[in-house]
């Protein structure tokens, strides 16, 4: 029979307790004290962050109705907001804060991640440096990456963030910053939190005219990346550049 070490806080003292014996609560962080945070699945973790249910349901069974709710897809989780989350029995805003903190921690320890300096070889590397930025918002944004003339990034800015459905692009401002870091090449990226890789008729057209804007100045537009959580669409790779 399986037993974990349990603080009594009463008599405060060590004791063993059978595994069969510790409320459904309980179970997640005494797995993760026992076996290591790795070993939890999804639902476990989530449950150890919001910390109790309800009277009917365990934090696990909540956690599950959160994670059922976008399909069991992280990706999808982590773009809920305080709203979202509030709207489940038994989330309530303490419980829904924990959530979304969690998540912002998790998405900035990606973000500082990227490493300037890394070389772009291609369209997949210039994803992996910009996906961090875009993948989970619920709104469109748009960034640039800086390079040098060894295709090494500069710097990454982020040029606007708007609505649903699209931000609105001052290329003066783009370019300002490609003089400012003396960039001789430019990659643009924004998203689209419908999930649709398609380009819009808008997003040719921005393309165009930033080569256009770019030509005068002789920095060269290498690529636009339309970022989704369910991967990207490359201008370059397809030639529509």
């Amino acid at each position: 029979m399986l037993f974990f070490i349990k603080f009594n806080r009463k008599y405060n003292f060590m004791e063993h307790i059978s595994l069969s014996k510790w409320s459904e609560n309980d179970l997640p962080r005494e797995k993760l004290m026992r076996f290591g945070s790795s070993k939890l699945t999804d639902s476990e973790l989530i449950a150890i962050l919001i910390g109790s249910g309800t009277r009917n349901k365990t934090a696990i069974d909540l956690s599950k109705e959160l994670l059922d709710s976008v399909g069991n897809n992280l990706n999808e989780f982590a773009r809920l907001n305080l709203e979202d989350l509030c709207r489940f029995k038994g989330m309530g805003p303490s419980k829904s804060i924990n959530l979304l903190a969690a998540l912002e921690l998790a998405r900035r320890r990606k973000k500082s991640e990227l490493i300037l300096d890394t070389l772009i070889k291609n369209s997949m590397s210039a994803f992996h440096m910009l996906e961090p930025l875009l993948a989970d918002l619920h709104y469109e944004a748009f960034f640039i990456l800086l390079l040098n003339r060894q295709n090494k990034v500069i710097q990454t800015k982020e040029i606007s963030s708007g609505g649903f459905t699209g931000t609105l692009v001052d290329l003066r401002i783009v370019f300002k910053y490609a003089l400012d870091y003396r960039a001789t090449g430019i990659i643009l990226a924004h998203n689209h939190p419908s999930g649709n890789l398609k380009p819009s008729e808008q997003d040719i057209q921005l393309t165009n005219k930033t080569i256009e804007f770019a030509k005068l100045l002789e920095i060269q537009v290498l690529d636009h990346l339309i970022i989704t959580n369910n991967g990207y669409f490359s201008f370059a790779d397809e030639g529509i550049l």
